[in-house]
């Protein structure tokens, strides 16, 4: 499970190596699937002002969990510390309300993200892997989905409820799903949750998930040309 402790670099360089631009030995995503940057462990200055030109001057770098600290000419933006939980073995029968979500909701996933505010999603976010969804009268109401792919692991993402469906226990229902096919995958499941959301935080302990170490998701702002 070491490729845990790098996601963003782990992904970036297989599962996800499709969709990764690159300048030297820094990777980022497309600006509308996510914003996280890789850089190496050992991140040189011609790194950082490789991860500058491919993100463009002004722009912002989330490095997600990775410890590396930029040039001090790197404005900081923000500092939150949180937590990286692994799913247990999944137990339980898919739940029949549970359906799969294709390119064709991308908007209406879009719109209950927006609303909800989960994390990072973006128009192409849902490309990142399978996305999972429950609808009430035709209406997305709940979603959850896979995100960063580090070797062997399948981070779930997106986990959110409408504010009228909140209390049903659907989320869980969405995570517990997610939780089975990946393990049908032979991969691990794990996720993120920042520090202060107690919510999410006691949705993931009452699941089962285990702590697996403190993290800290920075971002910082490009140097201006």
């Amino acid at each position: 499970m070491t490729a845990l402790d790098d996601p963003v670099g782990s992904s970036l360089a297989g599962a996800h190596a499709g969709m990764a631009r690159r300048a030297g030995r820094t990777a980022t995503y497309p600006s509308d699937v996510a914003v996280f940057s890789a850089v190496p462990a050992d991140p040189t200055a011609q790194d950082w002002a490789d991860l500058a030109a491919l993100l463009g001057p002004g722009a912002v770098a989330e490095l997600f969990i990775s410890p590396a600290t930029p040039p001090a000419s790197w404005t900081p933006l923000f500092e939150l510390e949180g937590r990286q939980l692994v799913a247990p073995p999944p137990s339980g029968d898919p739940d029949p309300q549970v359906v799969e979500l294709c390119p064709a909701d991308a908007v209406e996933m879009l719109e209950l993200a927006t609303r909800t505010r989960p994390g990072p999603f973006f128009p192409r976010t849902g490309e990142l892997g399978t996305y999972l969804g429950i609808r009430h009268g035709g209406r997305l109401v709940a979603m959850a989905g896979e995100r960063l792919r580090p070797a062997g692991a399948t981070e779930i993402s997106a986990v959110c409820a409408a504010e009228e469906v909140r209390g049903q226990g659907l989320a869980g229902v969405l995570v517990d799903d997610l939780v089975r096919r990946i393990a049908a995958r032979g991969e691990q499941a794990f996720l993120h949750v920042v520090e202060g959301n107690t919510a999410a935080r006691a949705l993931y302990r009452r699941l089962g998930f285990i702590e697996r170490r403190a993290v800290v998701f920075r971002g910082y702002r490009v140097p201006p040309a």
